[in-house]
């Protein structure tokens, strides 16, 4: 069976339902998990190193948005730039890691671990496919700002207003409203 959504696990654990479950998955032999970069920051990190010493084959949507959007808007606690939880993330033995975003050449001139990737966001469903088929533990880590963020900032003039409109993927959405406004 292919599952779309396996289980909620508590604040830092995410992912963890998949250690049990992989031996007995059948064809299914990778999981995909997302992480908010408040919940790395916090205690997701340690729930990526559990994958690792698990041995199963995972990947890590790792949504780096800068901002602790279920409550408020805050700067996460304990915060690390991308290049900084790259080279963790390395050294914490993940096999592959590829950023996306819809600026990749802000990484321009950026040393990364060779296991490091920056590629444009809308690839991301490719590089989804890649991970995929990668042993081991893998991490997405899509930079970009958070949405609510984005419309906090226009509203306040700050950020320039696109001319188009962007259309919700209702398999992602966590349903806050925000796109409605």
């Amino acid at each position: 069976p292919i599952w779309h959504v396996l289980g909620m696990a508590q604040m830092g654990g995410e992912g963890a339902q998949w250690f049990g479950l992989a031996p007995f998955a059948g064809k299914q032999r990778h999981f995909t998990q997302n992480l908010g970069d408040g919940t790395y920051h916090h205690s997701g990190s340690l729930a990526i190193r559990a994958a690792i010493a698990a041995g199963v084959n995972i990947t890590y949507r790792l949504l780096y948005n800068d901002t602790v959007a279920m409550t408020g808007g805050q700067e996460p606690q304990g915060k690390m730039t991308v290049s900084e939880i790259v080279s963790e993330l390395s050294a914490e033995g993940v096999s592959q890691i590829v950023i996306t975003s819809p600026e990749p050449e802000r990484y321009a001139g950026v040393t990364l671990p060779s296991l490091a990737s920056v590629r444009h966001r809308d690839d991301i469903g490719e590089v989804q496919a890649d991970l995929a088929k990668v042993p081991g533990v893998t991490v997405l880590i899509h930079d970009d700002r958070c949405a609510t963020e984005k419309r906090r900032m226009r509203k306040r003039g700050l950020l320039e207003t696109p001319p188009e409109r962007v259309f919700i993927n209702e398999r992602v959405c966590e349903g806050c409203g925000d796109c409605g406004e």
